[in-house]
């Protein structure tokens, strides 16, 4: 796929031990402020809220059925787009940044699927819980903190997989 070739691997941007540091403590702050008492990340979920707020009528224009579902592909779509345009100009801590803020998305998203059944979490707009609804229409409802688990493990994956590719990539540069 011409799209995503690039025949000189060279092409991207070095990996700085400063950047490695760097990607580091923005991915442990990202993991830490993720994972406790308030399960925000304040610049980024604020921001993934309103791609999320915007998703559901922009996927809703395409089709009634695709509005309940429109929150959640616009915070997944929106750090893709991103990671696909720093991918084609090859710029490695960029990359790593936009897989971060994809994995904090699923952190996100894991949070809202867990509150399905119990619907405790305050939501915006008219009130109604996207994944009690998607998880009604499937007829799996009652695993929905099971697949927010999935969910939330692949968030953890999604991180430190950018992290050991930064790495990955530190080492054959100073091969």
């Amino acid at each position: 796929m011409e799209f995503f070739e690039q025949s000189d691997n060279n092409n991207w941007t070095p990996v700085t031990a400063t950047g490695l540091a760097g990607y580091a403590v923005a991915a442990l702050l990202v993991l830490w402020l993720a994972h406790g008492e308030y399960r925000w990340v304040f610049v980024l979920d604020s921001a993934n809220l309103a791609f999320h707020e915007a998703g559901h009528p922009l996927f809703g224009m395409l089709n009634d059925r695709l509005t309940v579902y429109g929150g959640t592909l616009a915070q997944l779509l929106f750090p893709l787009a991103v990671l696909v345009s720093f991918y084609r100009q090859r710029a490695t801590f960029s990359c790593a940044f936009a897989v971060l803020w994809l994995g904090d998305n699923l952190f996100n998203i894991a949070v809202y699927m867990a509150d399905a059944r119990t619907q405790v979490l305050p939501l915006v707009g008219n009130g109604e819980h996207d994944w009690t609804e998607i998880f009604s229409r499937w007829g799996v409802l009652q695993w929905d903190t099971g697949i927010a688990a999935t969910v939330r493990l692949t968030g953890w994956l999604v991180v430190i997989g950018a992290g050991l590719w930064l790495g990955y990539r530190k080492l054959a540069e100073d091969a």
